[in-house]
């Protein structure tokens, strides 16, 4: 899968400009969502490579986000990394159940979420 669009979704402005700067330098188009609710609404009409989901947002939170996103018909062809400080092993199944592919834990390794977008 060729990924060029990736949605970052994170209610943090110093994570979305961290991350959008990281994608950018290594020619990736970037686009943000600053809540789940948000990113359930713009991947429809942005139809991302893939989405960067963080766990911790006010109202709808990532793992909600995420099993919206990955079981509409629409959209969950799409993947979907988490993107957060929740570290636990429970967290991370969790992640994986709601239909993340992969998981990383904040603060982000640049090379380690770059490898792995590489992977998809």
């Amino acid at each position: 899968m060729s990924i060029k669009k990736i949605l970052i979704v994170d209610d943090s402005p110093t994570e979305r400009h961290f991350l959008g700067e990281l994608l950018t330098k290594n020619s990736f188009q970037v686009m943000t969502a600053e809540s789940g609710e948000e990113a359930v609404a713009k991947v429809k009409e942005l139809m991302p490579d893939l989405i960067l989901m963080d766990v911790v947002m006010p109202g709808m939170n990532g793992f909600q986000a995420t099993r919206t996103i990955s079981r509409d018909e629409l959209t969950k062809h799409i993947p979907i990394i988490m993107c957060t400080s929740k570290n636990q092993e429970t967290d991370m199944v969790w992640g994986r159940r709601q239909g993340a592919v992969e998981y990383v834990v904040k603060p982000i390794d640049p090379q380690e979420l770059l490898s792995k977008i590489a992977a998809l």
